[in-house]
């Protein structure tokens, strides 16, 4: 297992489209597809080229996030009376440059997401009863790669009254968005490498 945040998990992952930046990878608009695919596109042949991560900007919000995931997981735990089992880096069956960094395995069949968001995010979130889209196609590649049944989605904010800190929705395997996300995570592979093959020929002529 290679382990999450490890140097050994940040060179796994060089020019690697993981399940945290498929929404990215498959973002559409009106006209075609979004920026964020452009953008994810790029910083992953800067990486196949140079074999350097990029340098991922993070917030005091994000920060906060990390440093609180165990903490939400704790909660899950008591509350569902469950065990969350660490998995690591995971890559697709199929798919070749593609995987997901589970937050952890429920038992046989499932895996646990968890955010930590801010308080206005967390409170819309309990209200609402929604998933934002982005986590939803998150899961989803995440059981592609793991083959499992269904995610727990967790929003956690430990600065709630204690009954209002966790929030928890399962999220069940859906073949369909599945097949949906690999068809374009395999179109946006292919034109990924053909990308790099042409920027590698054309360093080569410049020598």
């Amino acid at each position: 297992m290679i382990e999450y945040n490890t140097d050994e998990w940040r060179k796994a992952r060089l020019g690697w489209l993981t399940a945290s930046r498929v929404a990215d990878a498959t973002a559409r608009t009106k006209t075609g597809y979004g920026a964020s695919r452009s953008n994810l596109m790029a910083a992953l042949i800067c990486e196949r080229l140079t074999d350097v991560p990029m340098e991922n900007f993070t917030n005091a919000a994000m920060q906060w996030g990390i440093g609180h995931e165990a903490d939400a997981i704790a909660a899950y735990e008591w509350h569902f009376d469950a065990t969350v089992k660490p998995m690591g880096f995971v890559r697709h069956p199929s798919i070749e440059y593609a995987g997901a960094t589970p937050d952890g395995a429920v038992g046989d069949d499932g895996l646990i997401e968890c955010k930590c968001p801010n308080s206005a995010t967390h409170i819309e979130t309990v209200l609402s009863k929604q998933i934002d889209a982005r986590y939803l196609k998150q899961m989803h590649f995440q059981m592609a790669c793991t083959g499992r049944k269904f995610v727990d989605f967790v929003s956690f904010d430990p600065r709630m009254p204690p009954e209002l800190q966790l929030w928890s929705f399962r999220v069940m395997r859906d073949d369909k968005v599945i097949e949906e996300l690999e068809r374009e995570a395999r179109l946006f592979l292919a034109e990924l490498d053909e990308m790099v093959q042409k920027l590698r020929q054309l360093g080569r002529e410049e020598v």
